[in-house]
């Protein structure tokens, strides 16, 4: 099949180099324009723009999709994978089989932007990859397969990706098989089950501490790679990488109980986190371990010292 992809980050890239390897045309490839890095003001192609160059493939970067875009390039089929933008209508009906998105979520539960992230905060015990036939509806459209995949108590949003590509690959190419053969089963949605899974905000990586240790476990896991979870020490802002809940009979919230090789514990609204990767923005910010931080910085992370929301 002649098929044009849409994607932009590191998750859309593996599907695009699945198609790449297999035996459909590719006939462009859509992405997200280049945005500025976080170091500096150069701006970075997409994961998605990166994989098509390599590829020799036609990358086309429109701010806001439409029909004038495309209109010139005849393809059967158009794949979506958080490309970042919703298609319109007219967009929708260009490819003579329609369009598919690849989905982070066991739909209908987690329509919408962040549907990873929100199933670690929600403390989901599994998710999946949904394949739909899309519609002028957010991720509303008939589900054309599905895999699901268990979340572990350790699973971060990273790990998440991770599993998703590698059962998320094999479920495309079968599903493009039997679109090809015209032999898909579609199973409509149940609305009345539906949950949205809003964009995430920054500040949403921010660490209450009064909050019981499950649920600061479950902000680190979510927000890891990206945004990656925050508090202040004093006024010092700094990022918590990855930890585990431990057992404590003292309940301070954000205060330093601890500081051992195996990391940080600080005390929550009820039992204490250990924080075994934490960063600071200081230098280069290199992300210090337990040992790193018995290891020159004792005074900075003082017993009794105590963890902050937000600075004053």
């Amino acid at each position: 099949m002649k098929i044009l992809f849409a994607g932009t980050p590191e998750f859309a890239a593996g599907f695009l180099e699945s198609l790449v390897e297999s035996e459909h045309d590719i006939v462009g490839v859509i992405t997200q324009p280049d945005k500025p890095g976080k170091r500096g003001k150069k701006l970075r192609p997409s994961p998605v723009k990166q994989l098509a160059e390599q590829a020799k493939l036609l990358v086309i970067q429109p701010t806001r999709l439409a029909l004038n875009d495309i209109k010139h390039l005849e393809c059967d089929l158009m794949l979506v994978v958080a490309f970042g933008q919703i298609l319109k209508p007219d967009v929708l009906a260009h490819p003579k089989l329609g369009c598919i998105n690849i989905h982070a979520s066991i739909l209908p539960r987690w329509r919408g932007a962040a549907p990873i992230q929100r199933a670690i905060l929600a403390g989901d015990k599994e998710s999946g990859v949904t394949l739909i036939r899309m519609d002028a509806g957010l991720d509303t459209g008939d589900m054309l397969a599905k895999s699901v995949v268990p979340i572990s108590s350790l699973d971060t949003t990273a790990d998440l990706l991770n599993k998703f590509t590698n059962i998320g690959q094999p479920l495309l190419l079968e599903t493009l098989k039997f679109v090809d053969e015209r032999t898909t089963k579609q199973e409509p949605q149940d609305n009345d089950a539906a949950t949205y899974a809003h964009k995430i905000q920054k500040s949403e990586a921010m660490i209450d501490w009064q909050q019981d240790a499950q649920q600061v476990d479950r902000v680190v896991r979510a927000f890891n790679p990206d945004p990656v979870a925050f508090t202040f020490l004093d006024t010092t802002r700094v990022k918590i990488h990855s930890g585990r809940i431990v057992t404590t009979s003292l309940c301070e919230p954000g205060t330093i109980l601890e500081l051992s090789s195996k990391g940080l514990t600080v005390g929550c609204g009820d039992q204490a986190y250990l924080i075994e990767k934490i960063q600071l923005p200081i230098g280069k910010g290199a992300i210090l371990s337990g040992a790193d931080m018995l290891n020159g910085w004792t005074d900075t992370f003082e017993i009794g010292s105590t963890f902050k929301e937000k600075v004053g």
